[in-house]
C-alpha cells in the first residue's frame, strides 16, 4: 500500500514538474508572439511604404502613349 502512495506521489511531482515548465514555455511562447507580431506590422508598414514610393517612381516615368506620339 504504501508503495502505491509513493508512485502516486512520484507521478504527482512529475506532473507538477511538466505543469511548470509548459507554463513557463508557455509565457515565452506569448513573449515571442507578441515580438513577431510587432516585427510583422512593422514590416507590412515597410512594404506599403516602398510601394509608395514605386508608384512614385511610377507615376514620374513617361507613358508609353507619349513615347509612340514621339
Amino acid at each position: 500500500m504504501i508503495s502505491e502512495f509513493e508512485l502516486l506521489a512520484e507521478k504527482l511531482n512529475r506532473l507538477a514538474e511538466m505543469t511548470h515548465t509548459l507554463r513557463l514555455e508557455n509565457a515565452a511562447l506569448r513573449r515571442t508572439a507578441v515580438d513577431l507580431a510587432s516585427e510583422n506590422k512593422d514590416l507590412r508598414e515597410r512594404v506599403t511604404e516602398a510601394h509608395g514610393r514605386v508608384e512614385a517612381i511610377l507615376a514620374q516615368l513617361p507613358n508609353e502613349d507619349v513615347k509612340d506620339a514621339a
